[in-house]
């Protein structure tokens, strides 16, 4: 695929958490239009019985769009896989240069509805696996292409109305922005940019379909689709990681920053852009 370049994707190496569909695998096909490398790094290995797509589909498809891939089954939850994945993406490609935190488990509850169980678990994935990929690439990143740490996470506003109606994953979606905070900091020496990226709209993925499971149909016609926040990535991803870095993204923005005036090819035919709903956090 050549040699990494700064300025752009090809040849760089992304490790994707949670890319086995949705958001995670968008950005991986769109890196891979460009001749990227990408670790597919997620738990689906086997068809989930709601969800399209495992790790082994994902890694074909991207190979198809250009790139190459590599299939890695992830816990980002558990430490060793954590470090076994990442070393077998730099013993593959040479190194990494990306990684992307995506992985995220939701769960929209009020506190007295929230099971303390689902509490560890979105916490664990959310806010402890962004942590925990981030500290295990920072090595291999500091010695990248151009390196940045992209999480989707949502901007840090501490304001009641994003907490009350679902604390439990508010918290652990907010340690995911706070990790930004703190890493773009940390890493700032080494060169690593840390940001975060979140879309203005809900986005259209599998996930939403089973999260809105008791919403009007109309609901889920009136997002975007993954490819607007894919597109915002790539071009994060690109920018100079040492002038870019503690930034809070969000999609739109940043495509509007690209020159990007419209928007249609995201939206559902017959869906004005006025309809269309605003995503949580914005």
């Amino acid at each position: 695929m050549g040699t990494p370049e700064q300025g752009s994707l090809r040849g760089r190496t992304l490790f994707i958490t949670g890319a086995s569909r949705g958001i995670g695998l968008a950005i991986g096909l769109r890196a891979a239009r460009e001749g990227a490398n990408v670790a597919v790094a997620a738990k689906t290995t086997e068809p989930h019985p709601k969800l399209p797509g495992t790790i082994f589909s994902a890694a074909e498809q991207i190979e198809a769009a250009g790139g190459r891939a590599l299939a890695l089954p992830l816990d980002v939850r558990d430490d060793e896989q954590v470090r076994a994945a990442i070393e077998r993406t730099a013993e593959v490609f040479g190194g990494i240069d990306i990684l992307v935190n995506n992985a995220s488990a939701i769960s929209l509850t009020p506190t007295r509805a929230t099971d303390m169980r689902r509490f560890d678990l979105m916490h664990s994935i959310n806010t402890r696996g962004t942590l925990l990929c981030s500290k295990l690439a920072a090595p291999l990143l500091a010695r990248g292409v151009n390196p940045h740490i992209l999480v989707l996470a949502p901007p840090l506003h501490l304001e009641p109305r994003w907490f009350a109606p679902h604390l439990p994953y508010s918290l652990a979606k907010f340690g995911m922005s706070l990790c930004v905070l703190g890493l773009a900091g940390e890493f700032a020496a080494e060169g690593i940019a840390v940001n975060a990226l979140w879309p203005r709209t809900i986005i259209g993925t599998a996930a939403l379909k089973v999260a809105l499971a008791g919403a009007p149909p109309e609901a889920l016609r009136r997002a975007r689709s993954p490819q607007i926040v894919a597109e915002a990535a790539c071009a994060i991803l690109k920018r100079d990681s040492r002038a870019f870095t503690g930034q809070f993204c969000i999609d739109e923005q940043v495509l509007r920053e690209e020159g990007v005036s419209d928007f249609s090819a995201y939206r559902q035919s017959g869906v004005r852009e006025e309809d269309l709903l605003t995503d949580l956090f914005v």
